[in-house]
């Protein structure tokens, strides 16, 4: 669906954006079982109008994930299996010569989509990785010297395997500053995989049926929703705080190097999704404090002999958090 641009969109606030959120989680999680606090993290980008970078084994519902979503939300979805032979132009499109017209056409790529699921992101060389962060910043790509800009919403959901490593192009630090969130994902629990396995084994489908999830939310209310989002109520204290964390990141002991301001931006941005998810208008420390390892948790470098040690970046972030004192209620 194209939005009118032309009309001005009118933010969506108070209960209405909350049951709108409750909404897209209850039909989502219909087939997504488990994994409540991967789904909430997918929701809380969409929300702010981030990009998420997921982490996890293959098999885990990613694509379900995504492709679910789509229906909930009344999207464009598109997925593309990023290999080292991938170029640039297979994602963004490229100009056709029509010889009847003798003019050149643009053909469009995958990217001209609401929900974009890039798998194993990091099985592209640099230059096709590129292309796909410069649609994800501007939201535009070019294509022969003409800027096209994307629909609007706009989200990419980028798969990366933490196990296979061989022949891969890992991500710098500088473009995985743009993703908003870094999602785990892991394995289920047994109660959720038996569920999950029952569901799927009952019929004669290879996998979940699609078809019980129901649209609850159109693509220009989405833009509403992410609007409203944004005017969600954050304290000059709490927004302190958030501020304060980040800078922490920058001389705790063991981080090689910390978050820049983009990670504060981050902070805020999901912080505020997440009190809508909550049910809540305004945001508190609970949320900046619970949203701050997908927040950051890509944006910082661990030194060598943490790594040695085999210290983990949450379990380092987890105790950087106990050290920030958060404002008082």
């Amino acid at each position: 669906m194209k939005l009118d641009i032309a009309q001005p969109l009118v933010p969506m606030t108070g209960a209405e954006l909350t049951e709108r959120a409750a909404a897209v989680r209850e039909e989502v999680g219909k087939v997504f079982i488990g994994q409540a606090d991967v789904l909430d993290q997918i929701l809380i980008a969409l929300l702010a109008g981030g990009h998420v970078l997921i982490e996890g084994v293959p098999g885990l519902g990613k694509t379900l994930l995504v492709r679910a979503l789509s229906r909930a939300l009344d999207c464009g979805y598109a997925r593309v299996q990023f290999t080292p032979d991938l170029m640039p132009s297979d994602i963004s499109g490229h100009a056709v010569w029509d010889p009847k017209t003798e003019t050149f056409t643009i053909r469009r790529g995958p990217v001209f989509t609401n929900l974009l699921l890039a798998d194993e992101i990091n099985r592209a060389p640099a230059k096709t990785q590129s292309a796909l962060l410069e649609a994800m910043a501007e939201l535009q790509v070019t294509i022969e010297g003409e800027s096209v800009s994307l629909p609007p919403p706009f989200l990419t959901l980028a798969t990366q395997n933490p196990v296979e490593q061989e022949g891969t192009y890992p991500l710098p630090e500088a473009q995985l500053d743009r993703f908003l969130l870094k999602v785990l994902i892991d394995y289920p629990s047994h109660a959720d995989e038996k569920r999950m396995v029952a569901t799927v084994s009952r019929g004669s489908a290879s996998e979940f049926d699609l078809s019980q999830i129901r649209q609850v939310v159109r693509p220009e209310e989405i833009v509403a929703m992410q609007l409203g989002t944004a005017q969600t109520t954050m304290d000059d204290e709490v927004i302190d705080y958030a501020v304060r964390i980040v800078a922490a990141t920058r001389k705790h002991p063991g981080i090689a190097m910390g978050a820049g301001p983009r990670g504060s931006l981050a902070l805020v941005r999901a912080a505020r999704a997440q009190a809508v998810l909550a049910g809540r208008d305004f945001v508190t420390p609970d949320d900046v404090r619970e949203i701050a390892k997908p927040a950051l948790r890509h944006r910082i470098a661990l030194a060598p002999e943490l790594q040695i040690e085999g210290q983990t970046t949450d379990a380092v972030l987890h105790a950087l958090l106990a050290k920030v004192e958060a404002p008082r209620k």
